[in-house]
């Protein structure tokens, strides 16, 4: 490369000298913006992208980096470290991609280093080497084409809001497509025409067994060799061959969990299956969901962005109402055939779990196919209550939860193991306690002897399954662990659904209606499906599909107590002092004292947390000021090495406020 030699040394000694700005990879706060860096004849022909190893005066030692951005200083009299070594030539992290990350980790107050790890896995030697950029786009058959239009055709205005590259949340239809559920059919017909017109898709699932019906679905239209795995659970040479295949210009299907929104295909199509799942809220600093990720990215883009469930989102709804998001349903929508029993009628069923209505049409159905049993929990018997004041039983050692592995055994304490023999409430000194619930063991183990020569399948964490076949069967599942059946369930029984609606949280009304629509998609159509012992607004908008007015009603329920979504909320931990220092920053900055809940103690170490909440429009003020919080804490920590020292930690968007 003599001409570019001749460039670099006419750069560096006519008009200036090449630098390279540099993102450290560090965890630490303050090291969360570009460095300069001279760039030394040894390196070579440095691009934007590329990992390199650079010497990091404060710390001593050479740390890994990004080459951000390339240019020329006229000012070469500056002192400058120079670059160590450019670890590969290949650009790994693409403009688009670092702007993406910039920008999600300014709106969390986050640094870009924490979401690049990941988006970009660990380079694999011997697979980039190895590795052969794939040109040749991927034909799509004609007939997978034409199926996959006329699947996109049953949704009034769909093709129109992608090919334009708009915003919308989509009602999936809840039906079958064969052996997948319909709105794995309708992503992959999405993909399939956005293959077809030469551009990649990008489809967000929250975990592997959803990934692994879009992808059965996916291979019925597109080629094998499109598809494109985005997977934690990947090998790491596998993992790190795929992400290579997305920074080929030829275009791809993406599918993967919620880091798979950073992957740096140019996209035409970004699609999120079931936003509110919590498994699509990043666990990890800064704890950007997947839907806020998408977001940010359409509007850097100007990719189509759609929103696919069965039930809509309060913070989906918000959007809708804000006009942010085109509302698409079907032309031809179609309602599961919902019939509620009331609590009133469960009283009645002098305590059995399932009513006769439910009970005769389960029996019924169990002769024909597969039949469907939601419960709350796994397990045989998560918890005991007393028989009496029905007060939880705890163990008198540890306060602990009572559980029984089978009827008339000795309660047994889930936490410390000890057997509660003698075991008296302390409410009201009744010895006898009965079930609080039952998980899908007992209630297999009880479904069994009422079905006599019915199959029964159990599914939930411990015991995992896929699909079922048309052979009459009781699959008895927790929330989420439901099995799809092929031709769908005969028959759905929702069980537990009032034991649910109590749990002490904000989205609870919603997080039900997601688990209930989901659980009644999967039936064959016209079948059944029985809501047991809930009635009110939630189980209406099962009933008659609706959860689109069920979420506006939320949030016009939600707007004067400024909570969630209506509201941002930024919590704020650690020691005293520090929180008390971002407050005041805050209130600085406009913030009102109202909108400050806490500090309290959370902790004996001393730690303590805060809630603020501030409106949309103050976001990134908040942010940003939140931010010089955390950087000027990290400074204060380091001046004071000889001391351990609990770091400020901020998050932005905490779906539950807790305080």
């Amino acid at each position: 490369m003599p001409e570019a030699r001749a460039e670099r040394e006419t750069a560096t000694t006519g008009e200036g000298r090449r630098i390279a700005r540099v993102l450290i990879d560090s965890p630490l706060p303050q090291l969360d913006r570009l460095f300069d860096y001279a760039l030394p004849d040894h390196v070579g022909d440095v691009v934007p992208g590329v990992r390199i190893k650079a010497p990091l005066r404060t710390a001593g030692r050479v740390v890994d980096g990004f080459v951000v951005e390339i240019d020329v200083e006229p000012d070469a009299s500056r002192t400058l470290s120079e670059i160590d070594s450019v670890v590969s030539p290949t650009v790994v992290m693409p403009d688009r991609l670092y702007r993406l990350a910039r920008r999600a980790a300014d709106r969390a107050a986050g640094s870009a280093s924490d979401i690049l790890r990941l988006a970009i896995p660990k380079r694999q030697v011997r697979v980039e080497k190895s590795w052969t950029p794939v040109e040749e786009a991927a034909d799509v058959e004609p007939d997978a084409l034409s199926r996959a239009l006329e699947t996109i055709s049953r949704y009034e205005g769909l093709a129109e809001v992608v090919a334009e590259s708009q915003r919308a949340a989509v009602e999936a239809i809840p039906v079958q497509e064969g052996s997948e559920p319909g709105w794995a059919t309708l992503l992959a017909s999405l993909a399939a025409a956005q293959l077809a017109s030469g551009r990649s898709s990008i489809l967000v699932v929250p975990d592997y067994r959803d990934q692994e019906l879009l992808q059965t679905a996916l291979e019925q239209l597109v080629p094998g060799h499109a598809i494109v795995r985005h997977d934690a659970r990947q090998a790491n040479p596998d993992r790190y061959r795929a992400f290579l295949r997305t920074l080929d210009d030829a275009p791809c299907v993406v599918i993967g969990n919620r880091s798979a929104v950073y992957s740096p295909a140019q996209a035409g199509l970004v699609a999120l299956w079931d936003d509110s799942d919590p498994l699509l809220a990043e666990p990890l600093a800064p704890y950007v969901h997947a839907r806020d990720a998408a977001l940010i990215r359409q509007e850097q883009e100007g990719s189509a962005l759609l929103f696919v469930a069965h039930s809509r989102s309060t913070d989906v709804q918000r959007l809708v109402q804000h006009s942010w998001l085109h509302d698409i349903t079907a032309t031809r929508r179609v309602i599961p055939n919902v019939r509620l029993s009331t609590p009133q009628e469960l009283e009645q069923t002098m305590g059995q779990r399932v009513p006769s209505s439910a009970f005769a049409t389960a029996r019924a159905a169990a002769a024909e196919g597969p039949v469907l049993v939601q419960v709350a929990r796994p397990g045989f018997a998560p918890s005991l209550v007393c028989a009496t004041c029905r007060h939880p039983a705890r163990c008198r050692q540890c306060g602990g939860p009572l559980g029984a592995r089978r009827r008339g055994a000795v309660p047994v304490c889930g936490w410390c193991g000890r057997s509660a023999h003698s075991w008296r409430c302390t409410e009201c000194s009744s010895d006898q306690v009965r079930l609080a619930s039952s998980g899908t063991e007992r209630t297999a183990d009880e479904l069994g002897r009422a079905f006599p020569g019915v199959r029964v399948i159990v599914s939930d964490g411990t015991h995992t399954v896929q699909h079922v076949d048309e052979r009459p069967a009781l699959v008895v599942a927790t929330r989420g662990a439901e099995p799809v059946a092929a031709g769908g369930y005969r028959a759905v029984i929702l069980l537990d659904g009032a034991r649910m609606l109590q749990a002490p949280e904000l989205r609870i009304g919603e997080s039900c209606l997601r688990w209930w629509s989901n659980a009644a998609a999967l039936a064959a159509p016209a079948a059944p499906v029985h809501l047991v012992g809930v009635d009110g607004p939630v189980a209406r908008a099962l009933a008659t599909w609706s959860s689109a007015a069920y979420a506006r009603s939320e949030l016009e329920a939600r707007m004067p107590l400024h909570m969630p979504p209506t509201a941002r909320f930024a919590q704020i931990e650690g020691v005293p002092a520090s929180v008390r220092a971002a407050l005041d920053v805050l209130v600085g900055i406009g913030v009102p004292k109202e909108g400050v809940l806490g500090p309290v103690p959370i902790d004996d170490d001393g730690r303590m947390r805060a809630l603020v909440r501030f409106p949309y429009a103050a976001g990134q003020g908040v942010a940003d000021a939140l931010r010089a919080s955390v950087v000027a804490d990290a400074a204060q920590s380091r001046r004071g090495r000889g001391r351990q020292r609990i770091p400020l930690a901020v998050h932005l968007d905490i779906l539950e406020p807790d305080i």
